[in-house]
C-alpha cells in the first residue's frame, strides 16, 4: 500500500508538470521563440490607426512584443470585458471612457495603475482625477475631451460671440428674424452630456463636489431646477422640438452653414473644416449671475489593463507608452482628440477647448452614472418641450440614485 501511494504521488506530480508545460505551450499569445502578443481593443475611425502605428513603433524597441489591434468600440468594451475576460479570450489592454470606471473597478475587471504618481505627474489634472476611484488610480489616460461654443465666422464676427447665455439667446432671436432658414444657435437639447451645463451654477455638481455621493445626485436640487428652467426659456431662441435637435441634425446644420453657433467637441473639427466652414471656438457662455464660462463635463479616454491578462507587466508598459509625448502628438494628428498630457500640438482651435477645460469637471465614474444618461436625456427632452421642470428632475433623480 505504501509503495502504491508513493507511485501515485510521483505520477500525480509528473502529471502536474506535464500539465503546466502543456498549458504554457498552448497559450496562443506566446510564440515558440517567446514573443508575446498583446491584444488591444479600440474603436475604428482613427483610434484603430493610432494603435496600429503606435504598436509598430513600440515593437521597434521591444522585439519580443507584438501588438494586435482588435476592434471593440469604446462604448461596448465595458460590457464585453465582463464576458470575454473570464472566458480567457479578452484583451490585455482596452479603451474605455472614464465614467464607466466604477463598474470596471467594482467588477474586478481592471488592474490598478502601475506607478500612479508618475502617471499623475504627466497627465492633466482633470484626467488623473477622472481615473481615480475610491482613492485608487486605474488605467492610463490617452485623450481628454470637453465641448465648447463653435461659431461660423461668415455669420457672426469674433467680437460679437456672446459671453453669456442671455446675450446668446437675444442675439439668436434677432438673427433668426433677419435670416429665414438659418439659426442663431443649435445644440442637442435632449442630451444630458450637454444639458448638465445648466445645472452647474454656484458649484452645484452631479453626485456632489467629488462626483462620489451615491445617495444625493443633486440633479433635482434647487440650483438644478433653477438652471433647467433657464434652459427651458431658451426655447424662444430655438423654437424647434427636441426630437428635431438630435446630434446628427444639429451637426449637419452647422456643417452646412445654416447655424451661426453650435455646442460640440473637437471631434467635429475635421468634418467642419472639410465642409469649408470658417469657424472659431470659444468657451461656453456664462450662466445667469456668473461671469465665468459655464461648467461642462470633461471626459477622459483611458487604456485599461485587463485583470485577466497573462502579461500585466507588458500590458502596463505599452499602455504607459501611449501617454508619451510622441504618441500623444500622433494620436492628436490621427484622431483630433485633446492630448491627456501637456504637449504642444498645432491647432487654431485648441485655445478655446483648453480654456473651457479650466471650467470643466470629470463625469462621475460611480456605477450610478450608467443610469444617468437615459434618465437625463429623457428629462432634458421633456423640459425643452415644456414639461414641469421639478417633476422631470425628481423622476431623473429617482432613476439614478441608489435606493
Amino acid at each position: 500500500m505504501r509503495r502504491f501511494a508513493r507511485g501515485s504521488v510521483f505520477v500525480a506530480a509528473l502529471s502536474a508538470v506535464f500539465a503546466l508545460c502543456s498549458c504554457a505551450k498552448k497559450n496562443p499569445r506566446i510564440a515558440e521563440d517567446g514573443t508575446i502578443t498583446l491584444v488591444v481593443w479600440e474603436s475604428t475611425n482613427g483610434p484603430d490607426e493610432f494603435i496600429r502605428q503606435a504598436g509598430r513603433i513600440y515593437e521597434e524597441t521591444h522585439p519580443k512584443i507584438r501588438i494586435k489591434f482588435v476592434n471593440v468600440e469604446v462604448g461596448d468594451s465595458v460590457g464585453q470585458i465582463a464576458l470575454d475576460g473570464p472566458a480567457g479570450v479578452g484583451p490585455d489592454v482596452f479603451a474605455a471612457p472614464h465614467d464607466r470606471l466604477g463598474t470596471l473597478a467594482i467588477g474586478g475587471h481592471v488592474l490598478a495603475t502601475k506607478n500612479p504618481e508618475e502617471v499623475r505627474s504627466r497627465a492633466l489634472k482633470s484626467c488623473s482625477t477622472a481615473l481615480t476611484y475610491d482613492g485608487i488610480m486605474y488605467g492610463y489616460p490617452v485623450s481628454a475631451e470637453t465641448y465648447a461654443l463653435f461659431y461660423n465666422r461668415n455669420l457672426i464676427a469674433d467680437a460679437d460671440v456672446p459671453r453669456t447665455w442671455q446675450s446668446l439667446a437675444s442675439w439668436s432671436e434677432r438673427f433668426n428674424a433677419e435670416n429665414p432658414g438659418k439659426r442663431g444657435f443649435v445644440m442637442d437639447v435632449g442630451n444630458g452630456y450637454y444639458t448638465i451645463v445648466f445645472t452647474t451654477a454656484d458649484g452645484n455638481r452631479l453626485f456632489g463636489e467629488n462626483g462620489t455621493d451615491r445617495e444625493h445626485s443633486n440633479i433635482n436640487s434647487e440650483k438644478s431646477v433653477s438652471g433647467m428652467r433657464f434652459f427651458q426659456s431658451l426655447r424662444h431662441a430655438l423654437d424647434i422640438p427636441a426630437s428635431d435637435l438630435d446630434t446628427a441634425t444639429v451637426d449637419a446644420a452647422f456643417q452646412s452653414g445654416n447655424a451661426a453657433m453650435h455646442i460640440t467637441g473637437l471631434w467635429n473639427v475635421v468634418a467642419f473644416g472639410k465642409a469649408g466652414i470658417d469657424f472659431g471656438v470659444a468657451p461656453l457662455p456664462s450662466l445667469p449671475g456668473d461671469d465665468s464660462p459655464a461648467a461642462s463635463f470633461s471626459g477622459t479616454r483611458a487604456m485599461f489593463v485587463s485583470a485577466y491578462s497573462d502579461f500585466p507587466d507588458e500590458a502596463n508598459d505599452f499602455a504607459r507608452f501611449l501617454m508619451s509625448d510622441e504618441m500623444q502628438v500622433l494620436r492628436f494628428r490621427l484622431t483630433g482628440a485633446l492630448p491627456s498630457v501637456s504637449v504642444d500640438v498645432e491647432s487654431p482651435y485648441l485655445g478655446g477647448f483648453m480654456k473651457q477645460l479650466e471650467y470643466s469637471f470629470p463625469m462621475p465614474s460611480i456605477p450610478e452614472m450608467a443610469m444617468y444618461w437615459n434618465a437625463m436625456n429623457s428629462a432634458s427632452k421633456n423640459i425643452w418641450n415644456g414639461a414641469d421642470v421639478r417633476r422631470e428632475l425628481d423622476a431623473c433623480n429617482s432613476a439614478i440614485v441608489a435606493q
